[in-house]
């Protein structure tokens, strides 16, 4: 076990944040879990638990083993990745309508384990890389926009177009944090503009084409409406019942909360263990967790700014901001939503909610963050070694 904490390398902090919302993750989903085993009648609390453990232990072994690959191999990688992704994109997309009563273009069931796999996160974690290793090719170029549409914005459009019409927030959020890449990676800002009008019109004409033909994509444009309605709209409505049940939820949790497993509105919130995962944490823990779990991501967030800070080479320092920022950010929005800050968009609470393929993007994404800070510490441990080397000692070596 001592041989085994030797090995691991990288920011201390990372580990720490990352080990304790794992940790606490299994209180609240131990408690929601409860709504799919007495509402909804599928399987057991038990056994909800015992499938969130495996799928941490699973998503550490994946930050233990993504943390060891040096963070130059990444670009390679994502070259190999992208095509891969953008098939299984497609595929998602072109398949049955339905998994189980749901909405079936968002996940792949994976053969003989029988697991579901939201390939849009891997997609995301893939595209992020590919955006910071081009950055990285052009830096100190001048390089027109009619030279990066194929090799930079053409793979961009491709995964956003397949991901659109069965999750806008994700697509939202993987094109705001490209264009927040791209502007850190120093793209002409003009170039930039220039593709927030495309993205935009590109929008307005799957809307319009969403309208037209409905067959095509059914209900998705609506719910994306009445969802931005609901949220301006003042009056209380049969779709605002997610967000108003959130909402009593924390109203109830007070200062303190009402303790572990003792959530009431938990067994009226359909998405209790993912979606709303946070209201029921400020209904158990009050204000007090909330605001822990919230400051625990901000920590996070600046240990990943540390590290891209602190890293010697711009392929390393984009590549920290473009896979670290989505988790924060995301967390962010869940806990928005919440408390109706933000439009229902459907993003999980990373490392804390139920879910299989949340768990396991979040922890490759924070695996490479861990790489790159690790290279980090080597570099400063090689440069200490070197200024307490003696000169003389060197010089009479060299003689």
């Amino acid at each position: 076990m001592v041989d085994f904490f030797k090995n691991i390398k990288g920011d201390k902090a990372i580990w720490g944040v990352v080990a304790l919302l794992a940790l606490f993750s299994f209180l609240p989903v131990y408690s929601a879990s409860s709504n799919l085993v007495y509402v909804v009648g599928n399987g057991t609390t038990v056994g909800h638990l015992l499938k969130h453990a495996m799928l941490l232990i699973l998503g550490f072994g994946v930050i233990y083993g993504v943390h060891k690959i040096p963070t130059h191999f990444f670009k390679g990688l994502s070259l190999i990745a992208m095509p891969i992704v953008l098939l299984l994109l497609a595929y998602t997309l072109a398949q049955g309508t339905t998994i189980d009563g749901a909405n079936a273009s968002r996940w792949i069931r994976l053969p003989l384990v029988g697991f579901t796999f939201q390939t849009s996160t891997l997609a995301s974690v893939v595209l992020m890389i590919y955006v910071a290793r081009y950055l990285t090719k052009i830096k100190d170029k001048i390089i027109s926009f009619k030279e990066s549409i194929l090799p930079l914005w053409l793979p961009v459009f491709l995964v956003l177009i397949l991901i659109l019409p069965a999750n806008f927030s994700t697509a939202a959020i993987i094109f705001f944090m490209v264009l927040l890449l791209c502007f850190m990676g120093g793209y002409p800002i003009r170039y930039l503009m220039g593709i927030i009008g495309a993205g935009i019109l590109l929008l307005t004409l799957f809307v319009l084409l969403a309208k037209a033909v409905p067959d095509v994509f059914p209900n998705r444009v609506d719910t994306w409406i009445s969802r931005v309605e609901s949220f301006w709209d003042p009056a209380d409505t049969e779709a605002d019942y997610q967000i108003e049940k959130a909402k009593i939820a924390i109203a109830t949790g007070g200062i303190v909360g009402s303790g572990a497993g003792k959530s009431v509105m938990k067994n009226f919130l359909p998405q209790s263990s993912s979606d709303f995962i946070y209201a029921i944490i400020v209904e158990e823990y009050g204000l007090i967790g909330g605001f822990a779990i919230m400051f625990f991501y901000l920590l996070l967030l600046f240990r990943i700014v540390v590290v891209a800070n602190g890293s010697s080479s711009v392929f390393s320092k984009l590549l920290v901001v473009g896979v670290g920022l989505p988790i924060v950010f995301q967390a962010l929005i869940n806990m928005a939503v919440a408390v109706e800050l933000f439009p229902v968009t459907g993003q999980t609470l990373p490392l804390i909610s139920s879910g299989g393929t949340s768990i396991w993007m979040t922890c490759l994404a924070i695996g490479i963050v861990l790489s790159a800070s690790n290279k980090n510490m080597e570099e400063e441990e090689n440069a200490s070694e070197l200024d307490d080397t003696n000169p003389l000692e060197v010089l009479s070596g060299q003689l």
